[in-house]
């Protein structure tokens, strides 16, 4: 495929002239997050992260999207972690936006440059570094693993978009494909994060209405995104949050592919209770 275009960040802060319009809205069934409001003022660090900062794009919200967190880490030339999951019931997935990272999974050493994909497994032990001469820009996808007796746990890999073929949506001539990292039907994965390229003109014909909560980060592009009753124009650098249910559909514009990285949740039984197990075993 030819090189992808990806976005990324890099901060900085507006002129006290600009308008306070913005396309940036929070509702009870989703959330779109500008990339303008990608700044230096809502930056964060973390606990053995050095030279790193991060935009917090989404966290697990009681009553909202509870299943997943979606960072944008900046690691600094010589920065990066020993230590950079404190979580061990935590899965996650590294996608490389621009610059160079050096990913190390249990003593193997894989070097990520922009379309670099990892899926790190639950405990797995991991570090990250930045061994070059210009910031590395990527995103962390995490989400606590829903283990099930009887099914292994699925084993962290690296990879890279550019060696994975996109799988064409039927009857759309390819104009609608989504890159697939895991495959849906290996049921070890309770999540997937793919990306998903329409070409200009392509649509979503119907509004997707389904369990699974999104996020999604525009990489590439523009186009009209239908949100529950709303349709809002997105552009790369642009994120969307979604609870469940909430109905999606969207009409792509040009001239450039309009391409996201699509987090969902699924291969899982629905918990039947609020923070049960989803046993559904009768108290009396």
């Amino acid at each position: 495929m030819a090189d992808p275009t990806y976005y990324a960040p890099h901060g900085g802060l507006p002129e006290q002239t600009q308008l306070l319009t913005d396309r940036a809205v929070f509702t009870d069934a989703y959330a779109v997050i500008p990339k303008g409001v990608q700044q230096d003022i809502v930056t964060s660090f973390l606990p053995f992260w050095d030279k790193t900062r991060l935009w917090v794009l989404s966290r697990p919200l009681s009553g909202f999207a509870e299943t997943f967190s979606q960072y944008i880490m900046e690691v600094q030339p010589g920065g990066g972690s020993q230590k950079p999951e404190l979580d061990p019931d935590a899965e996650g997935v590294v996608f490389v936006v621009e610059g160079t990272l050096t990913l190390t999974i249990e003593g193997k050493v894989h070097e990520m440059a922009p379309g670099g994909y990892a899926f790190l497994a639950p405990g797995a032990g991991w570090t990250v570094l930045n061994s070059g001469n210009d910031a590395v820009r990527f995103h962390w996808v995490r989400k606590a693993y829903e283990a099930v007796d009887g099914i292994d746990l699925p084993p962290s890999f690296v990879t890279r978009e550019q060696d994975v073929a996109p799988n064409p949506m039927a009857k759309t001539d390819g104009k609608w494909a989504t890159t697939r990292f895991v495959e849906p039907d290996d049921i070890r994965h309770d999540m997937h994060v793919n990306i998903v390229t329409l070409e200009p003109g392509a649509v979503i014909p119907f509004a997707e209405t389904h369990v699974m909560e999104h996020g999604l980060y525009v990489l590439q592009g523009k186009a009209v995104y239908r949100l529950n009753q709303d349709w809002v124009e997105v552009e790369a650098g642009d994120y969307m949050w979604l609870r469940a249910f909430c109905p999606q559909a969207c009409y792509a514009g040009g001239p450039d592919p309009f391409r996201y990285l699509l987090y969902k949740d699924v291969n899982r039984h629905m918990k039947l209770s609020v923070g049960g197990s989803g046993t559904g075993k009768h108290p009396g």
